[in-house]
C-alpha cells in the first residue's frame, strides 16, 4: 500500500491526488484567529469518475451519496486536525456506501417457539374471557 493512499476497506484504496482539499476560514466566534486562520476543511471526492473504483463499486456509491461526496470539517482550531477529521469521515461515509448486507437465509421457528406462541394465545384469550359479564347462569 502506498503511503499517499487512503484505505477505505480492504480492496478500496483511494489516491490522495483524487481528493480536492480547500480550505477557507470557519468563522463564527474565536475572534482573530477564527477570522484570519484557514482552519476549516471542505474535502470532495468525485466518486462517478474515480478511477479507484471498479464499476459496481461506484454504482453503489453514487446512488448512496451521489457523484461528488463532499465532507466540511471546522471543529477544531487546527487545519491538520480538521484535515485528519474530515478524511476519517470521508472513509467513513464511503465505507458505509461500499457495505453489502449479506442475504437473508429464510429459517423456520422451532417446535419450542410454536409452542410458545400458541400457549401466550391461549392465555391472552383467556386473559380476555375473564373481561366479560358473568352469563345469566352465573
Amino acid at each position: 500500500m502506498a503511503d499517499d493512499d487512503l484505505r477505505v476497506t480492504r480492496s478500496v484504496r483511494i489516491p490522495r491526488s483524487e481528493l480536492d482539499v480547500r480550505f477557507r476560514t470557519s468563522g463564527g466566534p474565536g475572534g482573530q484567529h477564527a477570522n484570519k486562520a484557514a482552519t476549516r476543511v471542505e474535502l470532495t471526492f468525485d466518486a462517478a469518475a474515480s478511477p479507484s473504483l471498479l464499476p459496481r463499486q461506484r454504482e453503489r456509491v453514487v446512488a448512496r451519496l451521489g457523484p461528488v461526496v463532499r465532507v466540511v470539517v471546522d471543529d477544531e482550531r487546527s487545519q491538520l486536525r480538521n484535515r485528519v477529521l474530515a478524511q476519517e469521515r470521508l472513509v467513513a461515509r464511503l465505507a458505509s456506501a461500499l457495505h453489502v448486507d449479506p442475504p437473508r437465509r429464510a429459517t423456520r421457528p422451532s417446535r419450542g417457539a410454536k409452542e410458545r406462541r400458541l400457549q401466550a394465545k391461549k392465555q391472552r384469550s383467556q386473559t380476555k374471557a375473564n373481561r366479560q359479564r358473568p352469563g345469566r347462569d352465573g
